[in-house]
């Protein structure tokens, strides 16, 4: 790599730590968000909303497809992320 494209490198690289700083910081918020949702919730059996998670993933795609993100990514990362807050969830139910 030349040393001018290294250079560029490490620019963005330093972008994307940023950005990767901010979405830790939306993760905190969307995590409380999930633990006020799980109080509200009276059996385990209510944490698998499997037409909430279709929607969610319907509306993701639909929204990547309009920015023109790779709907596959999106949809990795949803998936990804939702199965995660369900195994907190589960985790954390009580």
């Amino acid at each position: 790599m030349s040393p001018k494209n290294f250079k560029k490198l490490r620019i963005i690289r330093t972008k994307l730590d940023k950005l990767d700083n901010s979405l830790i910081k939306l993760i905190k918020i969307r995590t409380s968000l999930v633990k006020d949702v799980l109080k509200l919730k009276t059996s385990k059996k209510e944490i698998v909303d499997k037409k909430r998670i279709k929607l969610i993933l319907k509306n993701v795609k639909n929204k990547s497809i309009k920015l023109k993100i790779d709907p596959r990514i999106t949809d990795r990362i949803w998936k990804n992320m939702i199965q995660a807050y369900i195994e907190f969830e589960k985790r954390n139910f009580k």
